[in-house]
């Protein structure tokens, strides 16, 4: 029984969502309190954390944003690799296509619609780094709602799960070139090290090396710290390394259950780190969620018209664009009222346009106001019921089959 209860909290992010409660309570029960457990410092180096007096400070924040989060995104990064093998969704250039302007169109509508907002409101110059906090999807989120809209043998939701890949995959490539880490050195020739360690994975692959730990504490340890001492987010620090690993050379499917069954290194890492990363985004939630209500401001409603209405409307156009004037199709099963509904449902932002904010802009009401707009996002889980109500759309229900849960 308790088994059976910690696996359903692991597999429906409610350690996440237990964390950013926690977080959201405590920031307005003693501000005070909370703030001082962020900052609170482990230990000072000359090298890497938050600038203070000449040093830098690994704080608990720093801890869990900058060097653990690197596990969630390197299990997002091994999800789009496995995408792009034989076999995968991302290699088919056909199958892909509608999927992947569709993300492109569900990150160019918010942005759009966010810049022009902040320019109407004349506050352009201030909001405008937060672009691509509305660009979002939460994978896990959407998933979890999609499958209660359309049932677990929807064509639905296989095209969900793969827009949210795409999504993901551009995500990263953002947070990679738009937002340097404030503070860091920002020496460009430390992207040398993520080289290095991509050369060092190919070598310890080619020696037949089949522990993921050889490639997270050498070539990962070496590319995360490329990556923040060249003032790029250090969360995406394990990506390069992902490739090297050993593999199987066709994918299953997103998020397939036989995946669970495969003994190569990179799917024995993903098995090893799963459950620890869901603890990983309760700390996320926990040290990321805990604004003040009264911090809500003109970027909290710029992130939520963004999400709510540019998302679904970017995300239906450039899928009926692909679909039908550049004569690519839908898939069997996906009409127009059901993209929209997939459109809706991809507005929920929250694990990652939260993450985004925090880099967006410096501590402080906006961030906060911009952390409320990424927490309100859920309301989307709200909409996706209505207008599946309202368009009539059908359930379709089957066993699970390949899909299974994963961020």
């Amino acid at each position: 029984m308790i088994k059976r209860t910690l696996n359903f909290l692991l597999e429906n992010s409610a350690f996440l969502i237990v964390g950013a409660l926690l977080g959201l309570a405590w920031a307005n029960i003693d501000h005070e309190s909370y703030e001082h457990l962020l900052e609170l410092p482990l230990f000072v180096n000359n090298l890497i954390g938050v600038p203070h007096d000449g040093h830098k400070i690994i704080t608990l924040h720093f801890l869990v944003n900058d060097i653990l989060m690197a596990f969630f995104f390197a299990i997002a990064g091994k999800e789009i690799w496995e995408a792009t093998l034989p076999g995968g969704p991302l290699h088919n250039p056909k199958r892909a296509a509608v999927p992947i302007v569709a993300a492109v169109g569900g990150m160019v509508g918010p942005a759009l619609i966010y810049l022009y907002g902040a320019h109407l409101i004349g506050q352009y110059e201030t909001l405008a780094n937060g672009w691509a906090i509305p660009c979002a999807t939460d994978i896990a989120f959407s998933y979890m709602i999609a499958r209660i809209v359309f049932g677990a043998a929807h064509p639905a939701i296989s095209f969900l799960l793969l827009l949210a890949i795409a999504d993901d995959a551009l995500g990263l490539l953002i947070l990679a070139i738009f937002y340097p880490q404030p503070g860091a050195d920002g020496n460009i020739w430390f992207m040398l090290l993520p080289v290095l360690a991509i050369i060092i994975g190919l070598l310890l692959r080619r020696q037949r090396v089949h522990n993921f730990w050889w490639y997270i504490l050498v070539p990962g340890t070496i590319s995360w710290f490329g990556f923040a001492l060249a003032g790029l987010h250090p969360a995406l620090g394990l990506l390069p390394i992902i490739p090297t690993m050993p593999h199987e050379h066709v994918d299953k499917g997103l998020f397939n259950w036989e995946e669970m069954n495969l003994s190569d290194t990179l799917n024995r890492f993903e098995h090893w780190w799963k459950n620890p990363v869901e603890l990983i985004l309760g700390l996320f939630g926990l040290f990321n969620a805990g604004v003040v209500f009264n911090a809500i401001g003109p970027a909290t409603y710029l992130i939520l018209i963004g999400l709510l209405l540019g998302k679904p409307i970017g995300i239906w156009l450039s899928a009926m664009f692909t679909a039908k004037v550049l004569k690519f199709g839908l898939p069997e099963g996906i009409d127009g009222k059901v993209m929209l509904v997939i459109g809706i449902t991809a507005g929920i932002g929250f694990t990652v346009a939260l993450f985004v904010a925090t880099v967006a802009f410096p501590k402080g009401t906006i961030q906060d106001a911009a952390k409320m707009g990424a927490l309100a996002s859920f309301s989307a889980a709200i909409l996706t019921f209505i207008f599946a109500k309202l368009l009539n759309i059908k359930k379709i229900h089957g066993e699970e089959g390949a899909a299974s849960h994963s961020h």
